[in-house]
C-alpha cells in the first residue's frame, strides 16, 4: 500500500504541473512550493527551538489560531512554523503575525518529509482538525516527535475505519494525543484501539469569543448603517444571491443590506450590483461619498466580514445551497445575531445545534427566505431571543484551548 500511495503521489505531482498551466489556483499551489525549503533555511537556524502547526486551509487555520496564540505565549523562546496545504489558506494568511515562518507544506513524498523535518526540527507538532499525511507522520514517529491532533473530527466513512484502512490506521499511531470535538469521534478512534483520546471540544468557539474583546468598529459601516435595521449577508454564493436579490429589491426602504460575497471577482460583483434595483455602493467606491444615502453596501474586499457582523441585526450566512454546505456561523453567532442559512448544513455540528435550538433558521426556497426575514424584521422580541440563543450557545462551548494546553507538554 505504501508503494502504491507513493507512486500515485509521484504521478499526481507531475500531473499538477501540467494542470497548473491552465488554472491560476493550481499555479499558486505548484509555484508556491518551489521556494519553501529556501525560505525555511533562511529563517530557521540549527539552534532554534521550533513548534510546527499545519492547517489544510483558511478554516483550519482560524480554528487552530487560539491554540497557536496560547502556545506562542507559553513557549516564547520557540519559533512558530505554520504550513498550509491549500492556496486559499496560504495566500490569505501568509502575512499573519502569530507565525515566525509561514509556508506551503511540500507534497507528502518521503524525501520532502525527511528534508522538511531536518530543516524545521520541531519539538512539537500540531495538525489542525484533519489532513493525515502518511510520510510526514511516519517520519515524525521515527524521530519520536510529540504530535497532536487538535479539534479533530472523525466520521465512519473515513478509510481508518474500513477493512482496507490498515495503511492509514498505522499513520495514526504517530499521534501522542487526539483532542477531538465530540463523543462520536472518540468512540470511532477507540473502536480501532486508540485510547489516547480526549474530548476537548472545538477551538473555533474560543476564537470567536476572543473576537468580542477586540475593537470591531468600522467607521464606514457605521455611517452606512445610520442606526437603521441592517441585514448582513456573509460569504454568499450565486444561488444565495439569486434569492437575496429578489428579497432586497422588494424590501422596505427602512432596511439596509450589506453583502460580502464569497467570490469577489470583478465580474461577479458587477453582476450582483446590476441586479439590485435599490441604491447600492461598492466598498471600492466608498471614498468621499455619503454612505448613509445608500440601501445596499457590497463589500468587494476580504478580511473585514467579522467586524461587519458586529453591526448586523440579522445575518444570512451563505454556502447552504452548495456542497459541502454553509460557511462559518459562529462569527455572527458570537455577536448575538439571529442567523438564516440555506438547506445544506448537515456536515456542520454547530449549524445542526443552532437550527435545533432555533437560533438559526434554515430555508429552502424564496418563500421561506421571505418569511424568515419578515418575521425577524417585524418581531423584535423574536429577533432578540434568537440572537440570545446564538450568543449563549457560543459561550457555553468555549474552553477547548485551555483544555488542550493543560494536556500537552
Amino acid at each position: 500500500m505504501s508503494f502504491i500511495y507513493n507512486f500515485i503521489l509521484l504521478f499526481a505531482s507531475q500531473l499538477l504541473k501540467i494542470l497548473a498551466l491552465f488554472s491560476s489556483k493550481l499555479n499558486l499551489f505548484v509555484e508556491g512550493r518551489k521556494s519553501v525549503f529556501e525560505t525555511l533555511k533562511n529563517n530557521i537556524q540549527e539552534f532554534d527551538k521550533t513548534i510546527w502547526f499545519h492547517a489544510a486551509s483558511l478554516g483550519e487555520y482560524e480554528q487552530g489560531l487560539p491554540v497557536i496564540e496560547k502556545v506562542k505565549q507559553k513557549y516564547p523562546n520557540h519559533k512558530i512554523i505554520i504550513t498550509f496545504f491549500s492556496p486559499s489558506g496560504y495566500e490569505v494568511r501568509k502575512n499573519n503575525t502569530v507565525g515566525d515562518v509561514t509556508v506551503y507544506l511540500p507534497l507528502d513524498t518521503i524525501s520532502n518529509a525527511k528534508q522538511f523535518l531536518k530543516v524545521v526540527h520541531p519539538e512539537m507538532v500540531f495538525f489542525i482538525k484533519y489532513e493525515f499525511w502518511p510520510n510526514y507522520l511516519k517520519e515524525l514517529r521515527n524521530q519520536n516527535i510529540k504530535t497532536y491532533l487538535i479539534s479533530g473530527i472523525f466520521r465512519e466513512n473515513q478509510a481508518f475505519f474500513k477493512w482496507y484502512g490498515g495503511f492509514y490506521r498505522k499513520a495514526l499511531k504517530t499521534f501522542t494525543y487526539f483532542f477531538v470535538q465530540n463523543e462520536s469521534s472518540k468512540l470511532l478512534l477507540q473502536s480501532i484501539d486508540f485510547e489516547n483520546v480526549k474530548i476537548s471540544g472545538d477551538t473555533r468557539f474560543d476564537r470567536v469569543v476572543a473576537i468580542l474583546e477586540k475593537d470591531n468598529t468600522l467607521d464606514f459601516i457605521e455611517q452606512f448603517k445610520n442606526n437603521q435595521t441592517t441585514i448582513v449577508i456573509g460569504s454568499s454564493w450565486p444561488k444565495d444571491e439569486e434569492l437575496l436579490v429578489n428579497y432586497i429589491n422588494r424590501s422596505s426602504e427602512n432596511v439596509k443590506f450589506i453583502i460580502a460575497p464569497h467570490n469577489i471577482k470583478a465580474e461577479q460583483i458587477t453582476n450582483i450590483k446590476s441586479q439590485i434595483t435599490k441604491s447600492s455602493v461598492l466598498f471600492s467606491e466608498k471614498s468621499n461619498i455619503d454612505l448613509s444615502s445608500f440601501n445596499v453596501f457590497i463589500i468587494d474586499t476580504i478580511g473585514i466580514l467579522t467586524k461587519i457582523y458586529s453591526y448586523a441585526d440579522i445575518a444570512y450566512v451563505g454556502g447552504g445551497f452548495g456542497n459541502p454546505g454553509v460557511h462559518n456561523l459562529l462569527e455572527p453567532a458570537t455577536f448575538g445575531i439571529p442567523i438564516v442559512i440555506g438547506p445544506n448544513y448537515s456536515h456542520f455540528s454547530e449549524a445542526i445545534a443552532l437550527v435545533g435550538l432555533e437560533g438559526c433558521v434554515s430555508i429552502k426556497n424564496q418563500s421561506e427566505l421571505n418569511d424568515a426575514f419578515n418575521l425577524l424584521l417585524q418581531n423584535e422580541e423574536e429577533r432578540l431571543e434568537k440572537g440570545h440563543i446564538c450568543s449563549t450557545f457560543v459561550q457555553m462551548n468555549k474552553g477547548a484551548t485551555e483544555h488542550i494546553l493543560n494536556n500537552i507538554s
